[in-house]
């Protein structure tokens, strides 16, 4: 997808910080609009902005833990615009802080079920609709660095951005035969309000472990404010998409702690010296199965 004109992009956590700085961008470029939040107020706001720069938008009032009211957004976008999404971008996050030891049930259910639920919502809303539409697409999961180690003070957050790291992997390779590329962005911090994420807390996941205040979230801005801005991630997330990128993280920063990272993982390996024959075994094994797999798998017929 080397042009966005004429293209329609389906946003969640369209309205403010890095969904809005996508729908900003891409709508500069040529593309149509559809903002999905769980804030009205900020719906409206953010259309007003995006109307204003001549911009055709519309928004979606939508949950997106919430899968039969994703199918209903789903066939609203339909009617309106006569077509599925060329474009999908799964940007709605939250996160929240504190010991991991003390993380509650209802922290796990709230910060996974929107981190990762919300993008297999997505996911399994919009891929058959993109792939019965029968043109070119593309699918964008804004993830985290995070996702690329785990974290004492952010526990659940980074195992949901893990998770959605390795599925787009897995999607990337299977949409690949529909013509819909796959990218996922792993932003460091952004110049976003998710500092405020746990004011959007739903009452029935009340009982968390972690600290949730006003100085809370007076910390958390003081990282955020520094953050990379909203429209210069929503830049380089449409260079990855006109680029079919795999991996989306313009932030150089960053590049030395995921060598360290990566390196500590491949020097774990052991050796081939090690265990040469069971090796081969495994190889051939594996490699024999791949041969076989879409014969046993892909069409999806039972008893075959």
């Amino acid at each position: 997808m080397k042009d966005l004109k004429g293209q329609l992009a389906f946003i969640t956590g369209g309205a403010s910080g890095a969904g809005f700085g996508q729908a900003t961008v891409f709508g500069r470029a040529g593309a149509e609009i559809v903002i999905a939040d769980v804030r009205a107020e900020g719906i409206d706001a953010a259309l007003e902005k995006l109307r204003a720069e001549g911009i055709r938008a519309h928004g979606i009032k939508l949950d997106i833990m919430d899968r039969d009211a994703y199918a209903k957004a789903a066939d609203e976008v339909e009617s309106v615009f006569g077509r599925a999404p060329t474009i999908l971008s799964n940007t709605a996050g939250v996160n929240s802080f504190g010991p991991i030891e003390k993380t509650t049930y209802d922290d796990f259910d709230w910060i996974v079920g929107v981190n990762l639920g919300g993008v297999i919502n997505g996911m399994v809303t919009f891929v058959p609709r993109m792939i019965a539409a029968g043109v070119p697409g593309h699918i964008v999961t804004v993830s985290s660095l995070g996702g690329f180690m785990g974290s004492a003070l952010a526990g659940p957050y980074s195992a949901a951005k893990a998770a959605s790291i390795n599925l787009m992997e897995g999607y990337r390779q299977g949409l690949a035969q529909y013509d819909i590329g796959v990218s996922v962005c792993t932003p460091a911090n952004i110049r976003s309000n998710i500092a405020e994420a746990s004011r959007l807390r739903p009452e029935k996941f009340g009982s968390s472990g972690y600290v949730e205040n006003d100085d809370s979230i007076a910390s958390l801005h003081s990282i955020h404010q520094h953050g990379l801005d909203p429209e210069k991630l929503g830049e380089a997330i449409m260079r990855g998409i006109q680029e079919n990128a795999l991996y989306i993280i313009p932030y150089p920063e960053v590049r030395e702690g995921l060598e360290k990272h990566f390196q500590a993982i491949i020097e774990s390996v052991a050796p081939i010296e090690s265990d040469p024959e069971g090796a081969r075994l495994r190889t051939e094994a594996l490699i024999n199965w791949g041969r076989d797999r879409t014969r046993v798998f892909a069409d999806g017929k039972k008893g075959e």
